[in-house]
């Protein structure tokens, strides 16, 4: 027989196509499992002969685990392993057809060829990923459109704010870019569960369930030296702020070059977005959620706790906190555990909030089990319904005495507007209704009551816990912040405090207010402003009492989330304690984009991108940094000169797109005064 090493044609082009993987940029086969795919090789004399192909995959190919197989040629696709199939063949070369069956292990595997009772030949490698378009795979998709949004699109829009201004930014996933699929199954190579047993882990690679769980895990740097270091300090000199970022490419790149050292620095929109990156990668079609008002329950009781002390001051006491949003991810795969009523949608959190198993990993959570109250069900169950539809409790601490009285409690504050990009447009959908029933209805309230006797909550005694009378106490007045003006960085904030008497006698009320920047976990940093007043109420009465904080005094203080709570707790004679608050979110000033001419593949199109300072003291330090796949290589970084009060600076530069078809632009731009304005702009693309 011909000693000759065989050549392979794996028909790139077609097979791409076939399995919709076009999009990637390598060199490499990379197909779909569950799927037929063609190669052709030459080397066999008489390709008749019998050939038996070898597909091995992992560090110890085995039958038993199901990451080698060894196949002849047959007739017809086999429906439970490997098969060839003959195509055609000539007197040098033969064309197969082979296909992986539909619960196949994902990941690079080596193919050979035995021909007749030779030693086997290897012919290249390939990588296969899941197959959502295919019915018989666990992450099957019916509906085409979303297969092309979750899994094919490499732009997603993140909502972030609070519930009462929800704003929102692109991103750029960038799934298909450079090395990016090497390194993603490179992630799956270091997790702590593939260095604790390598053969086990490898052969779990089929279920997208035990995937999600171990990437929600190595996305974040806890226990095992994962991609993105988290930060929630406000101090981030020795890293990259959180909120500049734009793309999941350049963290992914850098997490490799630097030998696979964490990113500084993440927060939970970070990890969101870079989980997005590897599961549309690997084939499991994803998205991004985001819960605002959203609950951290520390302790399992599906209760937060807050404490402000008597002047107003938020205090950080205890580990619970409410978060203005938390952005998560959702899966889309069968629960063959479950059963197929929890199949569908899973929750996936690679924030590192609390430990489960020992390591911080968070889902996949049925959606539908969160909705059910099934807090039994794997999991964390308890840990997500919690994010959604925890009761919060605001206490008044003396720390003198250490004694804490509840101030009021409250059930429809937590998990708020659960919002997600559509498919297909780049609007916001409102997916709350999926997570739970109406809030405040008779069904809302006896799922968490169902809940609460699952985890055990309800025969047990607490001693945290408020008394019924407590509960039912009933406030003198009532309060509330309202908004009066725009908020925008650079200008004043002005605000009102409403206050109204809900008896019919007078009322004496002492009220501390106090103005701090946050994070927008809500963890106060820096006091902006104070004040105390005292106001009598007569009967019935509403006043309204103007509050003005000006840029110079909230300027130097604000965090680059652009939040400020502002407080005021209100003393009444002889009555309970009202406690008013509000979390506000500045907006940053706006930025244009404009693309002047036509964009067309593989020519110049110039793109002209504005700022005009809208404060009246000079900006430096300003930086243009812009992104988009399939019109620029990597990030564009540019200098811009320093602006002068209500100057306006125009910067030109060029793109050569090199895909047709809808694509979007990415810019942020940064100086000393305004972090982070981020914008996108949709380029249609034509041939």
């Amino acid at each position: 027989l011909a000693a000759t090493q065989p050549s392979t044609n794996w028909h790139l082009k077609e097979n791409a196509r076939e399995h919709h993987t076009s999009k990637f940029s390598s060199e490499e086969l990379t197909v779909r499992r569950g799927q037929a795919f063609t190669i052709t090789f030459n080397g066999t004399e008489k390709p008749e002969q019998n050939l038996i192909f070898i597909a091995e995959t992992g560090p110890k190919p085995s039958k038993a685990t199901k990451t080698l197989a060894t196949f002849d040629i047959s007739s017809t696709v086999s429906k439970e392993g490997w098969s060839a199939v003959l195509q055609s063949t000539n007197s040098s070369s033969v064309s197969i057809s082979i296909s992986s069956p539909h619960n196949a292990v994902i990941g690079r595997y080596k193919l050979s060829v035995q021909i007749g009772s030779s030693t086997p030949t290897s012919l290249g490698t390939f990588v296969l990923l899941f197959n959502p378009w295919s019915s018989g795979d666990d992450v099957f998709m019916p509906n085409k459109a979303e297969c092309e949004e979750y899994v094919l699109e490499e732009f997603g829009i993140i909502f972030a704010g609070n519930k009462n201004h929800i704003s929102s930014f692109g991103w750029n996933f960038s799934q298909f870019q450079g090395d990016i699929l090497n390194i993603c199954l490179s992630i799956m190579d270091r997790s702590l569960y593939y260095r604790q047993d390598p053969i086990t882990d490898v052969s779990h690679r089929h279920d997208p369930r035990y995937l999600g769980r171990v990437l929600s895990s190595m996305v974040n740097a806890n226990d095992d030296q994962g991609v993105v270091l988290g930060n929630w300090s406000g101090k981030y000199e020795d890293g990259k702020n959180p909120s500049s970022w734009t793309g999941s490419g350049e963290i992914l790149q850098s997490w490799k070059k630097s030998g696979f050292k964490p990113v500084k620095y993440g927060q939970c929109w970070v990890f969101a977005a870079v989980l997005t990156t590897v599961l549309r990668c690997l084939g499991i079609p994803t998205r991004t959620i985001t819960n605002f008002s959203s609950a951290h329950d520390a302790d399992g009781n599906l209760r937060v706790d807050e404490f402000y002390d008597a002047d107003g001051n938020h205090l950080e006491r205890g580990a619970d906190s409410v978060w203005n949003f938390h952005v998560w991810n959702e899966s889309w795969f069968k629960r063959n555990d479950l059963g197929p009523s929890y199949s569908g949608w899973q929750v996936l959190d690679a924030t590192p909030q609390e430990e489960s198993g020992g390591i911080y990993q968070c889902g996949p959570a049925s959606r539908y089990a969160i909705k059910e109250g099934e807090v039994d069900l794997d999991y964390d169950c308890p840990f997500v319904f919690a994010e959604v539809n925890a009761d919060c409790m605001y206490w008044n601490y003396d720390s003198a005495t250490g004694k804490k009285t509840l101030i009021f409690s409250k059930s429809t504050e937590i998990g708020d507007s659960i919002s997600t990009k559509a498919v297909g447009r780049d609007d916001r959908v409102d997916v709350t209704r999926d997570y739970k029933y109406e809030e405040g209805s008779a069904k809302e309230r006896d799922i968490f009551k169902k809940a609460r006797k699952k985890l055990g909550l309800e025969d047990k005694f607490d001693p945290t816990a408020p008394t019924q009378e407590e509960i039912e106490q009933k406030p003198d007045i009532s309060g509330k912040f309202k908004v009066a003006g725009s908020l925008e960085v650079g200008k004043d904030l002005n605000l009102l405090l409403v206050l109204e008497n809900l008896q019919s006698d007078a009322k004496t009320v002492n009220v501390n207010m106090t103005a701090w920047s946050t994070l927008y976990t809500r963890r106060p940093v820096n006091e902006i402003w104070k004040d105390s007043i005292s106001v009598t109420l007569a009967p019935k009465e509403e006043k309204q009492f103007p509050i003005k904080i000006k840029y110079p005094e909230y300027q130097q203080q604000l965090t680059t989330d652009k939040t400020i709570q502002v407080t005021a707790l209100c003393h009444v004679e002889d009555g309970i304690q009202v406690l008013v608050k509000r979390s506000i979110t500045l907006d940053n000033p706006a930025i244009d984009i404009q693309v002047l001419g036509e964009a067309k593949v593989n020519k110049e199109v110039v793109v002209e991108v504005a700022f005009t300072n809208p404060i009246n003291t000079e900006v430096k330090d300003c930086v243009l940094q812009v992104e988009g796949s399939d019109l620029l290589q990597g990030i564009l970084e540019l200098r811009i000169p320093p602006l002068k009060a209500s100057e306006k600076s125009s910067t030109k530069f060029k793109l050569i797109p090199s895909e047709a078809g809808p694509k979007h632009l990415l810019v942020n731009f940064s100086c000393d005064k305004f972090a982070d304005i981020k914008t996108f702009k949709m380029v249609n693309v034509i041939n």
